[in-house]
């Protein structure tokens, strides 16, 4: 038996085709509908769901996604479909970016840029990220990624999921945890828990001169909050992900200080695709196995 795979690109079929039982064919919402997509059982994405899609493919019963993150489908999706993520292609990458914006905070390195940029030769002492405290709000793929690698500075992580387990704090042992730590770093999904949760409160908790890091979804944080406690001074931030976004011309975050800030790069790496796929060949492979996808998205949307 063949089962037919929609793909968005030319590099998903060179991918998928490895996969025995696999015809991967390339589907692009807006271009001419292939005829294989009327028997197509599993398209894989990453694009937000369009309207039509679901008369376009009336067979579909798997949605396998190229990103780790599932809230534009959550609701979208026909009963009895599937929804798999793809956690465990982009952690290292993220990680990997959260550990450069502290380097540079700490480092001054922005500073040093800026000196280059005016010839001028200013030597000073900066902050160094050993010893800092840490504490990684997400014990998933992308903590774990974290962890190990700040672990390698002499940072003290503390990590903290949904529910307590060993060697992972509960959500609801943050109000505890917020005022023992240099940075909190946000590694979480957005789902109908995590919106909003990084509010004024949230934020008092945390000490002086503390960083945020958002490495996760913009809504994640209360932006009007996040702003007032970054204008006051006594906060810091770095974000690759806003509310709303992309960040609009005039919005008070492109002002504020103490503030790094990215549009949302911190995947866009070199060979991001060829990992995504790696992921996506290993849940298909479940898939045609009779498995349900490791990845699968449950209620906890």
């Amino acid at each position: 038996m063949t089962v037919t795979v929609l793909v968005p690109d030319e590099v998903g079929v060179a991918a998928l085709s490895e996969i025995d039982g696999v015809r991967p064919v390339v589907y692009r919402h807006g271009e001419p509908v292939p005829p294989e997509a009327a028997e197509a059982e599993v398209l894989v994405t990453g694009d937000r769901p369009s309207e039509g899609l679901w008369r376009e493919l009336p067979n579909v019963k798997l949605v396998q996604l190229l990103a780790a993150g599932a809230e534009d489908w959550i609701g979208n999706v026909p009963d009895g479909v599937l929804l798999s993520t793809c956690r465990g292609a982009h952690g290292g990458s993220s990680a990997e970016w959260v550990v450069a914006v502290l380097l540079a905070i700490y480092r001054g390195l922005g500073g040093f840029a800026e000196g280059l940029r005016r010839k001028h030769w200013e030597r000073r002492t900066t902050d160094t990220l050993q010893g800092k405290r840490v504490l990684i709000i997400g014990a998933g793929d992308l903590g774990r990624h974290l962890r190990r690698r700040l672990e390698t500075f002499d940072v003290r992580c503390t990590m903290v999921g949904a529910n307590a387990r060993e060697g992972v704090h509960g959500t609801d042992e943050l109000p505890a945890l917020l005022p023992d730590h240099d940075v909190t770093v946000l590694m979480v999904p957005l789902t109908k828990h995590t919106r909003g949760m990084v509010d004024a409160e949230f934020l008092a908790a945390m000490p002086d001169d503390a960083i945020l890091v958002n490495v996760s979804r913009g809504p994640v944080v209360v932006t009007d909050a996040l702003v007032a406690e970054l204008t006051s001074g006594r906060l810091r931030a770095a974000l690759d992900v806003t509310d709303p976004e992309p960040l609009p011309d005039g919005h008070p975050l492109w002002d504020c200080p103490g503030l790094l800030l990215t549009p949302h790069v911190a995947g866009s790496v070199s060979g991001r695709r060829q990992r995504a796929y790696a992921v996506v060949a290993r849940e298909l492979s479940r898939y045609l196995g009779g498995e349900l996808p490791k990845n699968l998205v449950h209620g906890e949307y």
